[in-house]
């Protein structure tokens, strides 16, 4: 059967991606936030497995992160609360986090586990690419589980052809080398950035995140790459209006 994500990815639109932190703003919004979401026409959603060290994410994130942390979050919940979560919901869904807790799990456990949720593909910030090649992309592949690889501006052209290579869903384009948050609109650097990979033409669609706050960051960034996606600010409005505001913020995204 083919990966969610390809299949999505197959449609004829520009995706809009949310990440959120799982477990927040209380402990058992997991699902809601996830129903939610799809309800109010969201392609794919990240659910960020929190951690108590996260070096690529922004203070919004960080502190969602630290309250679901304090909430009681922890792999074996995050787990639980998703076991059921294919009976209403079908668009693709990717565990975001980083690489110590799987470990602590056991990542063919873990791999094991996503596979029996219905857990499509992992995003692991701090997983090299090379250690991810020779020894756990055999697991993943085992589980039928996507990996999603970061670029960045800096990442040189040889490294992205040896990530889209090994890449078989879409490749996860950093808009800029700063840490997450949202900011108004994209400079001329990176829409070079944006040209520049997209002239490549790699054979996995990119995806774009950090940055996009907003209808109009959404479509810049989704003029040169295949979806985009929003966690800071998704999670500010979170924070602001709950799990009651999520249908007002994902409109005014694509409206």
């Amino acid at each position: 059967m083919m990966n969610r994500i390809n299949t999505k990815l197959k449609e004829d639109k520009k995706l809009l991606s949310i990440y959120f932190t799982a477990g927040y703003p209380n402990i058992n919004d997991t699902v809601s936030v996830i129903q939610d979401l799809e309800k109010n026409g969201v392609d794919m959603i990240e659910i960020g497995l929190p951690f108590s060290d996260p070096l690529a994410d922004g203070p919004t994130i960080q502190a969602s992160s630290t309250q679901a942390l304090q909430n009681g979050m922890t792999t074996e919940v995050l787990f639980k609360q998703l076991k059921n979560i294919r009976q209403t919901v079908s668009i693709p869904l990717i565990i975001m986090g980083y690489f110590n807790p799987m470990l602590q799990y056991g990542v063919d456990a873990f791999c094991k586990k996503c596979k029996e949720i219905g857990i499509d593909g992992l995003i692991i910030p701090d997983l090299p690419v090379d250690v991810y090649h020779e020894e756990y992309q055999t697991i993943f592949e085992k589980y039928g589980l996507i990996n999603v690889f970061l670029i960045t501006p800096q990442t040189s052209n040889e490294r992205i052809k040896y990530i889209d290579s090994i890449s078989n869903g879409f490749i996860y384009m950093v808009s800029s080398a700063s840490v997450t948050g949202s900011q108004s609109g994209f400079g001329n650097e990176q829409t070079q950035y944006f040209e520049r990979i997209n002239k490549m033409n790699l054979k996995n669609p990119q995806v774009v995140g950090f940055g996009i706050s907003n209808n109009e960051t959404f479509t810049q960034a989704t003029q040169y790459a295949k979806g985009a996606i929003i966690g800071s600010a998704f999670i500010k409005h979170l924070t602001n209006k709950g799990v009651a505001g999520i249908e007002e913020f994902v409109k005014s995204v694509l409206n």
